[in-house]
């Protein structure tokens, strides 16, 4: 079986979930381990947009205001 074959995929443009690499890489999130995972992938991702968005965020205010090492104080 091909890498990725055994696993389960979120397909973006009909919502369902796949066993395998079924649709297009564009149109497909994961690999999930289980089916129910990967029917959790748009609020997976979603919570990792936001996290991603906080450490972008706390990474681009490092070092200002504070001093040299980027804490106030």
């Amino acid at each position: 079986m091909a890498d990725g074959d055994d696993k389960y995929w979120y397909n973006l443009k009909t919502g369902q979930v796949e066993r395998g690499m079924q649709a297009p890489a564009p149109d497909r999130a994961g690999p999930f381990d289980t089916a129910e995972e990967a029917a959790r992938a748009p609020e997976i991702i979603r919570e990792r947009s936001k996290q991603w968005d906080e450490e972008e965020r706390r990474e681009d205010s490092w070092g200002s205001g504070g001093d040299e090492t980027g804490f106030e104080g």
